[in-house]
């Protein structure tokens, strides 16, 4: 029996990058996925690809709470329950403290750190209803240590870090886990907004020199989805080749 047989999955930021990593492994594995994006023709050609019983996209923007609603009711019609939930969407705009303005620092806030709140909140009651379920917030390595050029990003992934600690002890009576997890450089698009030459020279810090794949990043998140990590809760996992030893 795959680990996933049964079992509905919320990705959000599922559309692309270790979303859609995560969203085949889970569907390989039995799963079903619901997938929330604001990326529209990505998001729907995924969904294609995975096949009308197991996956379905809606159009998603975490920060607004209706939409988040409307996803878990779809997980809900659509596939008849809801067990786990991926708050994988995020934003990365790389600037210093004196080069970032409040309106950055503000919209880092609402994608990653709000957004992740909305998500985490919204999901409870089905996951309840469920018979408990597990939630994985996608932080980062910077939610670990300091990071050079990237004040706004960094204070929302530390943020994330607590804000999983607390929901976990909020919800462990619930049956519901909460864990972190903290990827270093990932070979996606995110990447993209530093140069070739920037990319470089952060692996070059990487105690195992080179980036980590959206592969490996989803196969960590669907053990600590799956019953395989039934008494962790709590915790933050770095998946980052020893960055941050």
């Amino acid at each position: 029996m795959a680990r996933f047989d049964g079992k509905v999955v919320l990705i959000s930021g599922g559309a692309r990058g270790q979303g859609a990593a995560e969203a085949r492994m889970l569907v390989a594995e039995g799963g079903k996925v619901v997938i929330g994006d604001v990326l529209e023709e990505e998001g729907r050609a995924l969904a294609a690809e995975l096949g009308p019983s197991s996956a379905l996209f809606l159009r998603q923007d975490v920060t607004e709470e209706a939409d988040w609603n409307r996803a878990v009711a779809a997980a809900v019609e659509t596939f008849g329950g809801l067990h786990g939930l991926v708050n994988n969407a995020g934003i990365y705009i790389p600037k210093t403290l004196m080069e970032t303005d409040a309106a950055l620092f503000e919209r880092h806030m609402r994608v990653n750190q709000l957004g992740c709140f909305l998500g985490m909140k919204a999901v409870v009651p089905a996951m309840e209803r469920a018979g408990g379920g597990s939630i994985v917030n996608i932080s980062s390595v910077a939610g670990l240590r300091g990071s050079p050029g990237a004040i706004a990003y960094s204070a929302t992934k530390w943020a994330l870090r607590g804000m999983t600690k607390a929901a976990a002890v909020d919800l462990a009576p619930r049956g519901i886990r909460v864990n972190s997890v903290h990827p270093g450089p990932i070979d996606t698009d995110m990447l993209k907004v530093r140069t070739p030459e920037q990319n470089r020279a952060r692996v070059e810090l990487v105690p195992m020199k080179r980036m980590g794949t959206a592969e490996e990043v989803a196969k960590l998140v669907l053990f600590l989805l799956s019953d395989d990590s039934a008494y962790i809760t709590g915790a933050e996992v770095a998946i980052d080749g020893g960055a941050t030893l």
